[in-house]
């Protein structure tokens, strides 16, 4: 573990990945990325509740997860292997964290001071993530769409979230028991962007109930 790099020093470096992958010659590959991600999870627009949250969402997306076509390396690695060439190795680890994120549908197994246990609802595998704040309304047993940073010898959660209901999870368990068995060749994350997308409708369609709106033998409305 590199000892100079804690959780308090993870922000600057945040900072400079995505000033990176924001700078004026990508502002076309990130708008066609917007809409992919609209595309993969709902669109949303300024006066959804969920606006800022999708927008941190998308913004992880399109630094951790999106492959660009023009270098066919997401941002995250792109300046990786640009701070290796130049930069302390200490500086080049911390930016090949955000190489190294975990996304995934995760249930909470655990609230503690300073530490949340999620377990991944895919792999089965558990994570503590190490977490000050105390975060509104979380309690165990919710599930949630959620990004993990490794840094400095700990796990840390990404600025995105997205939050499914707690009658949702019976309905996400038994989705995913049914994928990874009669469809396991299918990616996880195709689960992730259809659970965002009901979680979406879940604030557009308040008549309609959860259960329903979770219904995966029914297509996302």
């Amino acid at each position: 573990m590199d000892t100079a790099l804690t959780p308090l020093s993870y922000q600057p470096y945040l900072d400079q990945l995505i000033a990176f992958g924001s700078s004026e010659a990508r502002k076309p590959d990130l708008l066609e990325a917007k809409a992919e991600y609209f595309r993969l999870t709902g669109e949303v627009f300024e006066d959804d509740k969920l606006f800022e949250l999708r927008m941190a969402s998308f913004l992880d997306y399109y630094l951790y997860d999106r492959v660009s076509p023009l270098t066919g390396k997401t941002p995250a690695a792109e300046l990786y292997e640009e701070r290796q060439k130049s930069a302390p190795p200490e500086e080049a680890n911390a930016f090949r964290s955000f190489t190294e994120t975990v996304h995934g549908l995760f249930e909470v197994r655990k609230l503690a001071k300073g530490m949340v246990r999620l377990r991944e609802l895919f792999s089965g595998k558990d994570f503590d993530v190490t977490e000050r704040r105390h975060i509104a309304g979380l309690e165990t047993g919710d599930v949630l769409e959620a990004r993990l940073v490794p840094f400095g010898g700990h796990l840390l959660f990404s600025s995105a979230f997205c939050y499914h209901p707690a009658m949702a999870l019976k309905a996400i368990k038994a989705e995913v028991k049914r994928r990874k068995k009669k469809e396991p060749e299918r990616p996880a994350k195709d689960l992730v962007w259809e659970c965002a997308r009901r979680a979406l409708n879940v604030e557009r369609y308040r008549q309609l109930s959860v259960e329903k709106l979770y219904d995966f033998e029914q297509k996302v409305l």
